[in-house]
């Protein structure tokens, strides 16, 4: 109530609007086997991930906590106690606010016995098949990424690539990530791990699969890119390589400053074009703006 007697609202700070990518962590490759699928990725700046149409910017208000958690890449499958082949575990999902993004599907392994898992796995994007016996690469998220590639069995023992945030796994070949320029310049996340293979397969953003001859071991996806981890090769050390971690980006108005919570590890970039932009490494916790 004013000094007249007359009630008056309480004010409302404004919103501001925030621009995001939000990029899960990558699967890890399979041992002898398909190449881990990227993160799931989200985005509202140039490009999002399944080739869906880009998100909308959240409205925000300042002094208000919104959740972040940044997504850990799954480990590489291998052989494990008494011989048993594993696929690769899956990826983990990366969180802002109302905005989840999948964790990648991990690759498939050739081999079985033990208690698995051995078949590829859903996720963000998906994992790719293994090098022989379970050969089907599994589906990615609509609006996400794609499904990993087959594997081939006996006539060449390759496994199929991840799936990318911006492309499908196609023979042992990761899929290829998405470029955004949420940052100012255009960088590239979420390329799906290559699958065992003769020659290294890749995915932009990603790892690189094996070398039989030069690198029996998985290639790691890599760290905040998303970037599912390459296929192993059957023996014994030669295990898929781990997923990428992932990563969240905000972008927002010059006159807004962020503060990071407890648990969180990020960065505040200064004033361009308008914009400040905040890069979100690792943890779970909170961010509030001023």
């Amino acid at each position: 109530m004013n000094i007249l007697g007359i009630l008056t609202q309480p004010s409302v700070p404004p919103d501001f609007t925030v621009d995001y990518l939000v990029v899960a962590g990558g699967a890890g490759g399979g041992g002898f086997g398909g190449g881990g699928g990227a993160g799931g990725l989200r985005c509202t700046v140039t490009n999002t991930g399944g080739g869906g149409t880009l998100e909308t910017a959240l409205s925000l208000l300042p002094a208000t906590n919104y959740t972040v958690t940044i997504g850990a890449g799954g480990a590489g499958g291998g052989i494990g106690a008494g011989a048993a082949y594993t696929a690769g575990a899956s990826g983990n999902n990366s969180i802002f606010s109302t905005i989840t993004s999948d964790g990648g599907g991990g690759g498939a392994t050739g081999g079985g016995g033990g208690a698995g898992p051995f078949v590829a796995g859903v996720g963000g994007s998906g994992g790719g098949g293994g090098a022989s016996g379970n050969l089907t690469g599994a589906a990615g998220t609509a609006n996400q990424g794609f499904a990993g590639g087959d594997g081939v069995g006996a006539t060449t023992y390759s496994g199929g690539g991840g799936g990318g945030a911006g492309v499908a796994g196609s023979g042992a070949t990761g899929g290829n990530g998405v470029a955004t320029s949420i940052t100012g310049s255009s960088v590239t996340y979420g390329g799906g791990g290559g699958g065992l293979t003769g020659t290294a397969g890749s995915g932009g953003g990603g790892a690189g699969g094996i070398s039989i001859s030069t690198n029996p071991s998985g290639q790691p996806g890599t760290a905040n890119t998303g970037g599912g981890g390459g296929g192993g090769n059957n023996n014994v050390g030669q295990d898929g390589g781990a997923g990428g971690s992932g990563v969240v980006i905000l972008r927002y108005p010059d006159s807004k400053t962020i503060s990071f919570g407890a648990g969180l590890t990020g960065s505040e970039s200064g004033a361009s074009g308008g914009f400040k932009r905040a890069t979100i490494t690792a943890g779970t916790g909170n961010v509030s703006w001023a």
